[in-house]
C-alpha cells in the first residue's frame, strides 16, 4: 500500500505533482476531480493544454456559469511574508484567464496572513509584512491585475472581519488539529479565518450575494479548500460551496521541493538581475546524460530538467515548447543549449516585467498604504 501524502499549507516542501504517480495518489487520497480531454480543449488556454491544471473540486459549477454567460466570484492573492517568484505567475495567469471568461475578481495581499502566520525570524511584524506587500502589489499589477481586483487584508469593510469571527465560532480545535496537524498555533488560526473569510465574504448579502465561486491554488493548500468548503454548508446564508482549481507546483531549480522565496537559491524572483538569473539556471538540475556522447545516444530527459519546466510553464508559444521538448529528448539539443535558450527568455521576461512593476510602483504604494 502506498504511503499516505501528508499536506502542509505552511512549508516550502511539497508532493512532486510533476510526477503522473503522484497526482494520481492525490487525486484518490483527497477526493478531487480530474479534467477529461474534452473539458481542457473547451478552456483553450496553456495551463489547461500542458496539463499544469490538474485537478478539481466543483469546477462544473464554474463551468456552468461560464456556458450560460452568467458571471461567479474569482477569488485568489499572496500571503506578504516574502518576494514573489515565477511560480506566482501561474496562479495570476490563471486567474485573468477566468476574469476573461467572466469572473468577478478579487485578489487579496494578505498582510495579515503573512504576518501571524509566520516566524518572527520570517516576518517580525505587521509593518514589515505591509513593506513586503507593497513588492508584492507592484509584482500583481505588473502581471496584469487591475488595480481595482487587489485588496488589502488590514483594509477592508468592517463586515469582513465580522464575518472572520463568524467563521471562528464554527469551528473546533480537535476539527483543525485534525486538517492541519500538530503544529496548529493561534497565528496560523488567525489567519485561517481571515483566508476563510477571503473565500467566502463575497458571498454575502452585502457584497455579491450567493453564487459560484473559484479559487486557483497549489495542492498544498487543499487543507484550506476542505475547511472552508465544510464551514460553507453549516452557515446560515445560503452559500454555494467554493469551487477550487488546482495546479501543479513550479518545480525549484534543484531536485525536491517547489519553487519558494524561502529558497532563493533555487528560485527565479522577479527582481533577480540576469546574473542571478544565469547562475541560477547554470547550476540547475539537467535532465541531460553525463556526457555529451551518451545524451547524444540517449537523448535527455525533459520531464527532470529543471530549465525546460521554465519554458513549460511560461513560454507563451506551444510549438516552441514542443519542439524544444522534441530536440531535447532526442540528444540533438545539448544541456548547455537548452539552458542558453532559457536563460535569454527567462530574463526577457523579467526585463519587460522590471520595467512595468517600476510604473506600478505608486500605485502598490496607494493600495497598501493608502
Amino acid at each position: 500500500m502506498a504511503e499516505r501524502i501528508e499536506l502542509d499549507a505552511w512549508k516550502a516542501a511539497a508532493p512532486d505533482t510533476e510526477k503522473a504517480e503522484v497526482v494520481g495518489r492525490l487525486i484518490k487520497q483527497f477526493g478531487l476531480s480530474t479534467f477529461t480531454d474534452s473539458e481542457r480543449k473547451r478552456f483553450d488556454h496553456q495551463l489547461f493544454r500542458r496539463g499544469i491544471v490538474i485537478a478539481h473540486r466543483d469546477f462544473k459549477l464554474i463551468e456552468e456559469r461560464i456556458r450560460q454567460g452568467k458571471p461567479f466570484i474569482q477569488m485568489t492573492g499572496i500571503a506578504c511574508s516574502g518576494p514573489m517568484h515565477i511560480g506566482h505567475k501561474v496562479d495570476i495567469d490563471l486567474f485573468l484567464f477566468f476574469k476573461s471568461l467572466g469572473a468577478r475578481c478579487y485578489y487579496c495581499a494578505a498582510d495579515i496572513d503573512g504576518y501571524v502566520a509566520r516566524p518572527d525570524e520570517k516576518v517580525p511584524s505587521l509593518e514589515r509584512a505591509k513593506e513586503i506587500a507593497v513588492d508584492n502589489v507592484a509584482d500583481a499589477l505588473a502581471l496584469g491585475i487591475s488595480e481595482k481586483d487587489i485588496y488589502m487584508q488590514s483594509r477592508k469593510e468592517q463586515r469582513y472581519y465580522e464575518f472572520a469571527f463568524e467563521l471562528a465560532k464554527k469551528f473546533t480545535f480537535s476539527t483543525l488539529y485534525a486538517i492541519y496537524g500538530d503544529d496548529y498555533n493561534p497565528g496560523k488560526h488567525s489567519a485561517n479565518m481571515l483566508q476563510y473569510s477571503d473565500i467566502l465574504h463575497q458571498q454575502l448579502k452585502e457584497f455579491n450575494g450567493p453564487m459560484p465561486s473559484l479559487t486557483g491554488i497549489g495542492v498544498d493548500q487543499d487543507p484550506h479548500a476542505r475547511a472552508v468548503r465544510d464551514i460553507a454548508a453549516k452557515l446560515p446564508h445560503g452559500f454555494v460551496p467554493p469551487s477550487f482549481i488546482y495546479f501543479s507546483f513550479q518545480p525549484g531549480l534543484q531536485l525536491g521541493n517547489k519553487m519558494s522565496s524561502s529558497e532563493p537559491s533555487t528560485t527565479i524572483l522577479f527582481t533577480d538581475t540576469p546574473d542571478q538569473v544565469r547562475k541560477k539556471i547554470k547550476d540547475a538540475y539537467s535532465g541531460g546524460r553525463d556526457t555529451l556522447a551518451e545524451h547524444r545516444k540517449l537523448g535527455g530527459i525533459p520531464e527532470t530538467d529543471k530549465a525546460f519546466q521554465i519554458l513549460r510553464y511560461h513560454h507563451p508559444d506551444d510549438k516552441f515548447v514542443s519542439d524544444t521538448y522534441a530536440k531535447f529528448k532526442s540528444g540533438e539539443m545539448a544541456s548547455g543549449e537548452l539552458k542558453e535558450i532559457v536563460i535569454d527568455f527567462t530574463n526577457d521576461m523579467l526585463k519587460k516585467h522590471q520595467e512595468r512593476r517600476k510604473r506600478k510602483a505608486k500605485a502598490a504604494e496607494k493600495i497598501v498604504l493608502g
